[in-house]
C-alpha cells in the first residue's frame, strides 16, 4: 500500500484555493469539503433595454420560459400577392397598370384545376411556349385557391400548392427566359386563383 505523502506548501496553498471554489454536492453532509464555505456568486444584475434600443418592428425581449407576445396580423412571410407586387417592374407601367385592373383581355388561358404538381408542370410548359411561339403576349393561367387539408405537423401547411407553386416554375427555364411579368388576375379573371403572365416577344 502507498505511503500518503504530505503537501508541499505550494501544493497546500494551491488545494486551498481549489477548494474554496468547489461547491459541495451535499452540504448537510460532514466532511472536509463541507467546511469549504462555496465562493459567494452575487446573482447577474437584470438589464432591461430601453425602448428607444429596441429596433421598430422587433419583438420585446423576454425571459426564458415566458410566453412570447406577438403582435396581432404579423405574418413572417409576405403574401403571394405581396411578392409578386414587389418584383421589379419588366413591362410598360402603362400596360401593367390596365392589365393590374382587368382592362386587358387575356388572348389564351389553362385551366390546371384538379391536377397534381407533376401533370401540371408540363402542361404549363407546353401551354405558355406554344403561346409565345403564336405570338401572343398576355395569357391567364388558372391555379385555384387550393383546399385546406389536414394538417397534422408542428410546421403550417399553405394552402394551394399550385398556386404557390406555379409563379416559381414561371421564373425557371425553360419558362423564365420566355415570361416577362406574372401578377395576380383581377377579380373578373379569378383574383388570387388566377395569374396574368406577360410574354416577352419571340
Amino acid at each position: 500500500m502507498a505511503r500518503r505523502r504530505t503537501l508541499r506548501p505550494e501544493e497546500e496553498e494551491l488545494w486551498q484555493a481549489v477548494a474554496r471554489t468547489a461547491r459541495p454536492l451535499h452540504p448537510k453532509t460532514k466532511g472536509f469539503l463541507s467546511r469549504v464555505e462555496p465562493a459567494a456568486h452575487p446573482p447577474a444584475p437584470e438589464v432591461k433595454p430601453r425602448e428607444a434600443e429596441i429596433p421598430k418592428g422587433w419583438l420585446e425581449p423576454f425571459r426564458l420560459g415566458q410566453k412570447a407576445r406577438v403582435p396581432a396580423g404579423h405574418d413572417i412571410a409576405p403574401s403571394l400577392g405581396e411578392a409578386l407586387k414587389a418584383a421589379p417592374l419588366q413591362m410598360d407601367a402603362k400596360l401593367h397598370g390596365r392589365m393590374v385592373r382587368g382592362k386587358l383581355l387575356p388572348e389564351a388561358r389553362i385551366d390546371l384545376h384538379g391536377m397534381t404538381l407533376a401533370e401540371a408542370h408540363p402542361e404549363l410548359i407546353r401551354f405558355v411556349l406554344n403561346a409565345q411561339s403564336a405570338g401572343m403576349r398576355l395569357v391567364l393561367v388558372i391555379t385555384g385557391k387550393g383546399k385546406r387539408g389536414e394538417d397534422h405537423g408542428p410546421i403550417p401547411q399553405r394552402m394551394g400548392a399550385l398556386r404557390h407553386q406555379v409563379p416559381q416554375w414561371l421564373r425557371l427555364p425553360p419558362l423564365g427566359p420566355a415570361v416577362l411579368q406574372v401578377t395576380e388576375a383581377h377579380l373578373k379573371h379569378g383574383g388570387s386563383g388566377a395569374y396574368y403572365v406577360y410574354l416577352r416577344k419571340r
